[in-house]
């Protein structure tokens, strides 16, 4: 389980984001690090049961201010992702732990690659009634709601800004997330709860790893 002591330590970073603070609390950041990464280490072997992940990533608690108006040197939340076994599967499961109910779980495509998403518009203009029966599945909906991601205000390059599916074609990502509460994120059940609704996406996943790993005639690619 997550210790609250994680949330604690967040909402009084929120109040004090300095290096003089963090630096005089460096031993109460090591503890609540300490348990994030456990839990993440612990989903990632609960998630190599349901599907099969390679790697996944405890993102670093310092924030690059390089290019950014805000200048505050510490994130006020910790994260990380999990990658399927490229290059059959694809697609990644993401985890946002954050105080204040704002902690949440997404799945899906952040930013593919210009072939990946090309080839993702392409199937989508022959034919996207797979994808859209997925995604209007009840259970599906249940879990998921609907498919979220930034998109273009407009048709990209070479597609019909008149097509039955421009927006599918449109999106740049194609994501699905789902938050919870504190008091849910500290509940026993989390882990199961985390874990069953990554399962819910795989109808998903399968279906984008089948068009991503074959030709528009249906031929692997790989």
């Amino acid at each position: 389980m997550l210790s609250n002591d994680i949330f604690i330590f967040l909402k009084t970073l929120m109040d004090h984001n300095n290096r003089e603070w963090f630096k005089e609390h460096i031993s109460i950041f090591r503890t609540a690090e300490s348990n994030v990464k456990l839990f993440y280490s612990q989903l990632y072997n609960q998630l190599n049961h349901v599907d099969s992940i390679d790697n996944y990533k405890v993102f670093r608690i310092y924030r690059d201010v390089r290019f950014s108006k805000n200048k505050t040197p510490y994130k006020t939340h910790f994260s990380g992702s999990f990658h399927r076994t490229k290059p059959e599967l694809r697609g990644g499961y993401y985890l946002h732990l954050a105080p204040n109910n704002e902690s949440f779980i997404a799945t899906g495509f952040w930013n593919p690659n210009k072939e990946d998403l090309f080839r993702l518009r392409k199937e989508f203009e022959t034919d996207a009634e797979a994808l859209r029966a997925i995604i209007a599945e009840p259970r599906f909906k249940d879990v998921w709601g609907p498919l979220e991601g930034d998109e273009l205000r407009s048709a990209p390059r070479g597609f019909d800004k008149l097509d039955q599916n421009i927006d599918l074609i449109r999106k740049k990502q194609f994501i699905f997330s789902k938050k919870y509460t504190d008091k849910e994120v500290l509940s026993e059940r989390f882990t199961l709860e985390v874990i069953d609704s990554f399962k819910a996406i795989r109808p998903y996943f399968d279906y984008m790893s089948s068009v991503l790993t074959t030709n528009l005639n249906g031929e692997s690619i790989l």
